[in-house]
């Protein structure tokens, strides 16, 4: 019997100071069983930095043709991919074709070594990439509960993330535009 994702109820409270974007999302997230908790959670802060109308998850680890977020427009095109983790060039390079804008946010402990190996490739890619502090998304996870009410306030490049259950801030670097 294949196991079960297990589900999180996400109520967070939004601003991000420097888009002027503010709002109240209630997100339902399903974590995959071979799915880490900072993952997860390195999942909805990239939800949080990219918060907009029409952005959803997909059903990410499932189907291995879809990003882990995406937004798409009226006419069904993606108009945002965003992967989480340390992608392979050519998962990446098929995204730019089929994307109006791609965005990848790696963030454990071998994002550094993933970098170091493709920056070459990936910096002729019409796409931006980013570093999470994988301290910080460990420190996130110590957060979890399955029902959370959170605040994230974001800011440069960084998130304030605060919970009852405690809080963090989690920051990042831009690898490539």
């Amino acid at each position: 019997m294949a196991l079960k994702p297990t589900i999180y109820k996400l109520r967070i409270t939004l601003a991000d100071i420097d888009r002027n974007y503010y709002d109240d999302l209630n997100l339902t997230v399903a974590q995959h069983p071979s799915e880490t908790l900072e993952r997860m959670m390195a999942r909805v802060l990239a939800f949080c930095i990219n918060a907009q109308e029409s952005l959803e998850f997909t059903k990410g680890l499932c189907v291995a043709e879809e990003p882990d977020l995406w937004a798409r427009t009226l006419d069904d095109r993606i108009a945002l991919w965003v992967d989480v983790g340390e992608p392979s060039f050519d998962r990446i390079k098929k995204a730019t074709r089929i994307s109006e804008s791609v965005r990848v946010y790696s963030f454990n402990a071998k994002s550094e070594s993933w970098w170091d190996m493709g920056q070459e490739k990936f910096k002729d890619l019409a796409a931006s990439f980013f570093r999470f502090q994988w301290q910080s998304i460990q420190t996130l996870a110590t957060l979890v509960q399955r029902t959370m009410d959170i605040s994230v306030t974001i800011t440069g490049d960084s998130a304030y993330v605060s919970s009852k259950a405690g809080e963090c801030e989690v920051s990042w670097v831009r690898l490539l535009p």
